[in-house]
């Protein structure tokens, strides 16, 4: 580790330190705040009086009630029975929406872009590449997870990330909800990500041809793997491009029990991947898409979601030249099941600007919701549990001062499964302390204590 590096680590060790002791001093509420909380222990909460945006068949409710009991959705309605143990979070003049949901994100392994050991997020050797699980490394306590979750986010899908140096299959993500330390693995092995396109193309030879031919090479050595694993065990099978491990873990998307989720953005490319998806029966998911409205009635015909950020408009590469704020609306239109990634786990609370943006260029505002909300949890099999208020959904859900798509917006109180969350990070800490006017002589409380 060179001197800068050092100084860098110093420094950010510093600030950690700092930031736990004035978390400390806050009353023990602060780096990961329901940190210590249990899965299990709940209590019993009404969310009375707002405008509930169930996202479900209950459609908007005005002057509704959540009722919030075991870490689900006791009820939700104009005329729910409010019990006497429960407390009451009063929302008049407000908006309640079920929890954002960020469907490709780096929450926990991640945390300094500029810093390597602090990224977990990609491997740079081909030696493992479906049967990589980023599960495993994730950090629940990274102070990222308590920025978002104050402002919405309550659930992601945590991806593996592609380097130059890899195999074009990422690896394997997983679903966590961004409530607590304990538990907080939702679902593992919840989708494969691989990429195709120009990234593809860099780590296959330089060819979006090779790229699809290592992929089809991949599937089709899985699925013989599948069909003659005692044959390749005693020795008696020809050899694999991939490793035992890499084989196993493709027989679950092969057998369309865990998505494909495939970075690509050319409308061209976006064909080809269809093409290929059609000829293993995957369960396709496009993630970027940046040209995906070219291609909207191919993707809306094979039922294949996509993945986008919305405010995606600039030909940042030769794949993205058709980029445009229309995309959203215009696979919307077509029928194409959309959600929103940012791709930027640090602010992914920015995703309601974004959704925003969408709106304004044509997405309805309802649809907005569900691309946040509702969508990412179809998109990944889990509707049945997430993404609407409906009595039995795990309670994620957000109480709102006003529009969530605006700007001057901002979430006054955050449930994830149940669990009232202090609505405190570290960002929080430090504003506090910095912002406190000081006129009457006194100093700012210490940021940290001696020994």
């Amino acid at each position: 580790m060179n001197r800068a590096t050092k100084g860098l680590a110093a420094l950010l060790a510093a600030i950690a330190a700092a930031c736990c002791s004035l978390a400390a001093s806050a009353g023990g509420s602060g780096a990961a705040p329901g940190a210590g909380t249990r899965a299990g222990q709940h209590s019993v909460y009404a969310i009375t009086g707002g405008t509930v945006y169930t996202l479900g068949k209950a459609g908007k409710i005005e002057h509704g009630t959540v009722l919030i009991r075991d870490g689900k959705i006791a009820a939700v309605g104009a005329d729910v029975q409010v019990p006497d143990d429960a407390e009451r979070i009063d929302a008049s003049g407000k908006i309640v929406t079920p929890g954002i949901f960020d469907p490709e994100s780096q929450f926990g392994v991640v945390e300094v872009g500029s810093v390597g050991e602090t990224r977990d997020a990609s491997i740079d050797s081909e030696r493992f590449s479906a049967a990589f699980d980023v599960a495993a490394a994730i950090n629940p306590r990274s102070v990222l997870i308590p920025v978002n979750r104050i402002a919405g986010v309550t659930r992601a899908m945590v991806a593996p990330r592609s380097t130059g140096n890899g195999h074009i299959i990422n690896g394997r993500g997983a679903i966590i909800d961004l409530g607590s330390t304990r538990g907080f693995v939702h679902r593992d092995a919840a989708a494969m990500f691989a990429s195709l396109g120009e990234s593809g193309a860099s780590r296959a030879g330089g060819s979006r041809a090779a790229a699809l031919t290592m992929l089809r090479e991949a599937l089709q050595d899985a699925r013989d793997y599948a069909d003659n694993t005692g044959a390749y065990n005693a020795n008696r099978r020809r050899d694999y491009a991939l490793s035992r491990l890499d084989l196993q873990a493709l027989a679950p998307v092969l057998a369309g029990k865990e998505p494909l989720v495939v970075e690509v953005n050319r409308a061209s490319d976006i064909e080809a991947a269809l093409r290929l998806a059609a000829d293993f029966k995957l369960r396709l998911i496009v993630s970027g898409g940046a040209e995906a409205w070219m291609a909207a009635d191919q993707l809306a015909a094979a039922n294949v979601p996509v993945l986008l950020d919305p405010l995606q408009d600039l030909p940042g590469s030769f794949e993205s030249l058709g980029s445009t704020l229309h995309n959203a609306a215009r696979l919307q239109k077509a029928g194409v099941l959309i959600a929103f990634a940012t791709g930027d786990t640090h602010n992914a609370r920015n995703v309601t600007q974004a959704a925003g943006n969408a709106v304004a260029n044509g997405l309805p505002w309802l649809d907005a919701l569900k691309a946040m909300m509702l969508n990412p949890a179809r998109i990944y099999g889990m509707d049945d549990r997430l993404g609407t208020l409906a009595q039995g959904k795990l309670a994620d859900v957000v109480v709102w001062s006003g529009d969530p798509l605006q700007l001057s917006t901002s979430a006054e109180q955050v449930f994830i499964a149940g669990r009232k969350i202090p609505m405190v990070s570290r960002q929080t800490l430090l504003r506090d302390r910095y912002l406190q006017a000081r006129n009457d002589g006194k100093p700012l409380p210490s940021a940290y204590i001696h020994p």
